[in-house]
């Protein structure tokens, strides 16, 4: 049995955005606050950025978050930006990340974010609590995501803090923080949206007083989510500006660009490895035989001058006002890059429709693995940024009925959750199994 004495610490390690928080029972969790620049927040950005420097051990100074992001834009030229890193945790394909002559593999990475992390909450983990939960999607990112290969980097990465570590679904934390606002008993669906994967999970609730106030019942993910909106957003927008879909000359034939030179466009941690030699010789060459050399060249200066980062921002400030607005403009402007296009929030909307359908999909096997109808369901928490998102709401209206929908604390809600169930007298129950 857990000691209610002493607090949880719940940790939601999200592609975007990273939360902490503490409960001291099953009912109550508080959050961590963090320093920023901009003042402090419950929200702490999954960057990194690395930078040389005499002095520091090893030749490498090193920041995250809010903090990693200002210290990139003082001086991009000088500094290596990560972000999103989360994404290649179940990838076999990654092995290590170049930062400047060092090898970074996964964990590597997650050790310095957590050790910023942890130091970033000062006094509010001081004395870090023995017991701690992690959140984990129920479906990885990629098409041949490994959870086995992702748990043992999770392992590698979380052993720094030297506590007691238990992972349980990102979706079953908030659905433990939802279930901490109701007084009657209910079914309850979650569907957490997050930058990487989309997951969903299906708990029973019963009354407040219940031996055992929640029950799991199913969770089925996708790994695609907020990341995968943006690159649609960047794919119609941005990268036919920098040369996708035209065209070189191989000899005497005129040829399509491989659509291979536009694919790490699509994942910031790779987007962030293309300023090695190989890739910029590469793009040269291609420069040298497209039929429109300039396109490439705007390529290559986002690439060797760090406008990925600016680009990815302009990408998701048009995403995030299309959810209020029914059309918003793309703005960014550089001195190698400009770009102004006006966007309606139906044409977002047939940009992400095949992501979408999938997403339903996924909604649908959730409630096959819990042998429910939708009229089963009596809540529907959407939580997670993308859930703002009007079309992606409109899903699960289609499916459940708008009066069934409920939101708020869509950055907040994964962690508090996963503290308090970190006070859970049997925590084998809300265990994530790596083979759903």
């Amino acid at each position: 049995m857990v000691d209610t004495a002493r607090p949880t610490l719940g940790i939601d390690f999200g592609t975007t955005n990273s939360v902490m928080a503490l409960a001291a029972s099953e009912t109550e969790g508080e959050m961590i606050r963090f320093a920023a620049p901009s003042g402090a927040s419950s929200v702490f950005r999954s960057a990194l950025c690395f930078w040389q420097e005499e002095g520091v051990r090893g030749g490498l100074a090193h920041e995250a978050g809010p903090w990693a992001i200002e210290e990139f834009l003082e001086f991009p030229q000088g500094s290596r930006f990560i972000q999103s890193f989360k994404s290649v945790a179940a990838n076999p394909a990654f092995e290590t990340a170049g930062i400047f002559e060092k090898r970074y593999r996964f964990e590597d990475m997650g050790k310095v974010f957590l050790d910023h992390l942890l130091a970033h909450a000062g006094d509010a983990l001081r004395d870090l609590p023995e017991r701690v939960v992690v959140g984990r999607p129920v479906r990885y990112v990629g098409a041949r995501a490994d959870a086995q290969l992702a748990r043992t980097r999770y392992d590698a990465m979380f052993a720094s803090l030297g506590r007691e570590v238990h992972y349980v679904y990102e979706p079953v934390g908030a659905a433990f923080s939802f279930a901490s606002r109701l007084s009657e008993p209910a079914t309850l669906m979650v569907a957490d949206f997050g930058g990487g994967t989309s997951d969903f999970s299906i708990v029973r609730v019963e009354a407040p007083g219940a031996a055992q106030r929640c029950t799991p019942l199913a969770a089925a993910g996708i790994g695609l989510a907020g990341d995968r909106f943006d690159y649609r957003i960047m794919d119609n927008l941005v990268l036919p500006q920098l040369g996708k879909g035209g065209t070189y000359r191989s000899f005497d034939k005129v040829l399509e660009i491989p659509p291979g030179h536009f694919t790490d466009f699509a994942d910031w941690s790779r987007l962030a490895m293309m300023r090695n030699k190989r890739t910029l010789e590469q793009l040269n060459k291609l420069q040298q035989s497209a039929t429109d050399p300039a396109s490439i060249a705007r390529m290559i200066a986002v690439i060797e001058n760090e406008l990925g980062f600016g680009l990815y921002e302009a990408v998701g400030a048009l995403k995030r006002a299309l959810s209020g607005e029914e059309h918003a403009a793309l703005d960014f402007e550089s001195d190698d890059l400009r770009i102004h296009a006006e966007v309606t929030r139906a044409e977002f909307e047939s940009w992400i429709a095949p992501d979408l359908a999938r997403i339903g999909e996924t909604v649908d096997e959730a409630l096959a693995r819990a042998d429910l109808a939708p009229e089963q369901i009596d809540h529907v928490f959407l939580t997670g940024g993308s859930s703002l998102i009007p079309a992606v709401r409109r899903l699960f209206a289609q499916r459940f009925g708008e009066a069934r929908l409920a939101s708020g604390d869509e950055l907040t809600s994964i962690a508090h959750g996963l503290a308090m169930i970190g006070q859970s007298g049997d925590l084998a129950q809300w265990a994530a199994r790596d083979e759903v």
